[in-house]
């Protein structure tokens, strides 16, 4: 079943920034246009607030990445990578990101997540019982099958890949992969979950 988007809907957009680049990288060798996923994903409604969480690495090097988000009008949250004895790393913004989440429910029509990690499905759950319209924005590929069928929406952006890319996208495949198509979603059976961050 289709949701309607109507145009005086507030809505909030949170971005699993560490999700949706290794998606990117990993199934087509390329970054991620944001500008695009943001305004695909609002569809012309009233954004209330956008956010990306971003894991900082120690080259320090993310500035320019965030001004380019900061000009998109998406504010930024950052967390440092934890390293721990023996040099195991670790970082992700899954708490954080469902937190704010449910702060934020109860001041818009709809949140808009754009992330394919499996872990948030009890976070869709719980906001769609608290009548919250959830709509998921990801590269279908690497989402989890789960997240797609509990969400009120779900964009494949692997269905138009280059419209969600920057630099010279290609698609990677091992040969092996098969894919099929469930409603107007395509979903690759052999990557259903989407890669650690």
């Amino acid at each position: 079943m289709a949701i309607i988007k109507q145009k005086e809907q507030r809505v909030a957009m949170l971005i699993d920034t560490q999700n949706l680049y290794h998606s990117a990288r990993n199934l087509y060798g390329a970054k991620v246009n944001f500008g695009a996923i943001l305004k695909e994903a609002v569809s012309g409604r009233h954004l209330v607030r956008a956010i990306a969480y971003v894991i900082t690495t120690e080259a320090e090097d993310e500035k320019s990445f965030f001004e380019a988000l900061n000009s998109l009008g998406i504010e930024t949250k950052t967390k440092d990578i934890q390293i721990f004895f023996g040099g195991a790393k670790k970082a992700d913004w899954d708490v954080g990101l469902a937190v704010d989440a449910v702060r934020l429910a109860p001041k818009v029509d709809a949140i808009i997540l754009a992330s394919g990690d499996g872990d948030f499905v009890p976070l869709v759950e719980y906001l769609k019982f608290m009548g919250t319209q959830v709509e998921v924005i990801t590269f279908g590929r690497s989402a989890s099958g789960r997240l797609r069928e509990v969400a009120d929406d779900f964009i494949d952006m692997s269905e138009d890949s280059r419209k969600y890319l920057l630099g010279g996208a290609r698609e990677r495949s091992n040969g092996n992969n098969r894919t099929y198509r469930r409603g107007r979603n395509k979903v690759d059976r052999n990557k259903e979950t989407p890669p650690k961050n």
